[in-house]
């Protein structure tokens, strides 16, 4: 037993040194390649060096492209205007303190280059490699596996916000992976912590309470553990599932008191949205008045280009929820059985279903009951990514997954053909997407 242990602590540190190693050349190979083409190829859009200095280097304004310009707006000044309240403010605030550090010790100029900087060093520093491995290691069952599905997530389906810029992209899968881990291990107010800052960092961090309710709630129920939900328990998970709420609900009230309850309405006016619904949102009305974010709003002909980048990830997670889903009487047969036994009445309340060990014991890796909330929220997600919102950005939010790079392990694992394109895209897009970036060319 103690030789199998130190087997596979020695086998783990082996994968977390090379998982290490390829990410750190992931993003040389990522920053040159950016690099390369700001200085070589012509802006299609020259606001940076209308923001900029004219002394800024290339290598830092090649940081200010997209939504960098909003965070790093309101980094210096602040959610003044309405249309920034789209931007939640941790990654500001991160720009703006790591900025003014390095101004401090002469590292970078006191204007926009240096919370550019800032944050992009920041974010390079939370690196989510290892902590993916320790969770799908836990969740797949396999190191081999879990190297696999870890090394895939370095070939990311937007390089540039992911593992070069200072976008919210790099934190919020951080702190994502972080708090599903704590939720692998029962750690739940750890878990409502991590999720917290995520909900700090993008809107969508709201959702992954469903983790906590799941470990709390769901499970103990389908795993016929009712003695665990005890009211002391409920109230507990109906806490732990308030806290990640906390920054949204914050950031919506900020918004409220400066523009619905300020001094300035005597001038300006009380905008209409302050009177939309009970609770209403200046994040909502933001997104629906200048991104014109809404059910169907983006299903237009213009922007089948937009689906057409999207569609290889959109593919992968529904693709990899059908083949979960489909599966679940084998994953869950007691579940099913229940179901039966109620419906046939007590005359077929000893029966059950004769299972082959196959079935019993599924053959995949990718059917492991834990991955069922994972499932579902991707599935969630995804669903809302394509029918209510700029389809494109699946291509930057979707990597917060890590069931996007289980599903790319598991084409590579047991549909080599499909496993081979998905890597080809990977390698091909990634590297097309950097130049885009650098041009400043779409998609966000």
């Amino acid at each position: 037993m103690a030789t199998s242990q130190v087997t596979s602590f020695l086998e783990a540190s082996a994968h977390l040194r090379t998982l290490t190693l390829l990410s750190l050349l992931s993003r040389i190979v990522i920053a040159a390649l950016v690099i390369t083409s700001t200085y070589s190829l012509t802006l299609f859009d020259s606001s940076p060096r209308l923001v900029l200095s004219s002394t800024t280097p290339p290598w830092i304004s090649s940081l200010l492209r997209w939504d960098a310009f909003h965070f790093a707006h309101v980094a210096l000044q602040g959610h003044g205007y309405e249309h920034a309240w789209a931007f939640f403010p941790a990654l500001p605030f991160i720009m703006r303190v790591s900025g003014q550090l390095l101004s401090r010790v002469g590292i970078s100029s006191p204007d926009v280059a240096a919370p550019l900087l800032g944050g992009a060093v920041l974010a390079a520093l939370f690196d989510s490699t290892r902590v993916l491995y320790r969770l799908s290691r836990h969740h797949l069952g396999s190191p081999s596996a879990a190297f696999l599905a870890t090394a895939l997530s370095l070939l990311s389906s937007s390089p540039a916000t992911l593992r070069f810029a200072p976008y919210s992209e790099p934190f919020f899968t951080y702190c994502s992976y972080r708090g599903m881990w704590a939720c692998a291990r029962s750690r739940w107010f750890a878990a409502s912590v991590w999720f917290a800052l995520t909900s700090a960092f993008r809107s969508n961090g709201i959702f992954l309470s469903g983790f906590i309710m799941w470990g709390m709630l769901v499970e103990p129920y389908l795993s016929a553990r009712k003695d665990l939900l005890t009211p002391g328990r409920i109230l507990y998970c109906i806490v732990l599932v308030a806290i990640p709420l906390v920054p949204f609900v914050h950031h919506n009230y900020r918004g409220y008191v400066l523009f619905c309850t300020s001094a300035a309405l005597d001038t300006v006016g009380r905008p209409g949205w302050c009177d939309q619904g009970l609770f209403p949102s200046i994040y909502a009305h933001v997104q629906r008045a200048y991104w014109n974010v809404g059910f169907l709003r983006y299903w237009t002909v213009s922007n089948i280009p937009n689906f057409i980048l999207a569609l290889p990830i959109l593919m992968n997670v529904f693709a990899f929820c059908a083949f979960y889903l489909s599966r679940l009487h084998r994953i869950y047969p007691l579940l099913f059985v229940r179901r039966s036994t109620r419906r046939g009445g007590t005359s077929r309340s000893t029966s059950t279903p004769k299972r082959t060990t196959a079935e019993s014991h599924p053959p995949s890796l990718f059917l492991a009951p834990s991955l069922l909330p994972h499932v579902l929220h991707a599935l969630a997600l995804t669903l809302l990514l394509t029918f209510n919102a700029h389809v494109q950005i699946a291509l930057r939010v979707l990597p917060s997954l890590p069931l996007v790079y289980w599903a790319a392990a598991r084409l590579l694992i047991e549909r080599p053909w499909w496993g081979k394109a998905w890597v080809a895209w990977s390698v091909v897009w990634g590297a097309v997407s950097c130049v885009l970036w650098a041009v400043f060319l779409p998609p966000a």
